[in-house]
């Protein structure tokens, strides 16, 4: 049976999405400044965020930190018995070390995954919010959420071919990060996109996902129902028959979402 964690999920992704919001506001400003007044050499090869703006380095260290206790979402998933797929703990293991690696280095081009991480975990994190408090946001957010995803996975890339144009064009001494940092990250983040891609097909576009979100649909209009009809009823017996119908809309999802990874 699937423990029921709803109040401490609430609790840890608004955590998350209050600390996100906070770190975007933080680390943006920096990256803003040195586009508009140093250009996008200075953003990609020249780590002053992390040497010089030490509110930005701050924010830094503590997104680096932040890796290790996003690790929470797993424990949650394990506990509730939802399926673990490869995206999700793909994603969360490379993404730490590959965070611990860079900060050893001082990576100059880290400023930019970092605020376009702090921006879209601060989205994503209050929509998942949202859902574990059983309010519905529309369904255009939960794309939007994988869109951004997309949208940082391709920046990432485009970021690091510039990084390896200024290693060419100007020498390994003139950009602060390495050659197999830029290699890794790459492949790290084309990695992403694919499954990131693959993911919003099978869950937004494909006829499997549509079919699978109007069953969904009808688990909770019966459960609608079902609370309106025993409004008088029993409250214990209300209250464990929402609980068995929550639990098969939450199960009939989350096995589609296996399914189309392990395609």
């Amino acid at each position: 049976m699937r423990f029921e964690l709803r109040g401490p999920l609430i609790i840890w992704n608004a955590m998350l999405s209050m600390f996100s919001i906070m770190g975007a506001f933080r680390t943006a400003p920096e990256l803003i400044h040195v586009l508009r007044h140093y250009g996008l050499f200075h953003s990609v090869c020249v780590p002053s965020y992390i040497e010089q703006d030490r509110v930005c380095g701050f924010w830094t260290w503590l997104f680096v930190l932040s890796k290790l206790p996003e690790l929470g979402d797993t424990i949650f998933i394990v506990l509730r018995k939802q399926p673990l797929i490869f995206l999700h703990w793909y994603h969360h293991i490379t993404v730490l070390i590959y965070s611990w690696f860079s900060y050893t280095e001082y990576t100059s081009s880290a400023r930019w995954f970092i605020v376009m991480n702090y921006f879209v975990h601060s989205v994503m994190y209050s929509y998942y919010a949202l859902k574990a408090a059983r309010y519905n946001p529309p369904r255009f957010i939960a794309m939007l959420i994988t869109s951004l995803q997309l949208t940082q996975m391709i920046v990432g890339c485009a970021i690091n071919v510039w990084a390896h144009g200024f290693l060419k064009t100007h020498g390994p001494q003139s950009c602060n990060i390495s050659q197999t940092n830029i290699n890794l990250s790459i492949a790290m983040y084309f990695s992403y996109f694919v499954l990131f891609a693959r993911f919003f097909y099978k869950t937004y576009l494909s006829p499997d996902g549509n079919k699978i979100r109007r069953m969904a649909a009808s688990l909770a209009a019966q459960n609608t129902a079902k609370l309106s009809t025993n409004s008088n009823g029993d409250d214990g017996k209300r209250s464990a028959n929402n609980k068995k119908l929550d639990m098969n809309a939450d199960l009939t999802m989350a096995n589609h979402m296996h399914k189309a990874k392990a395609q």
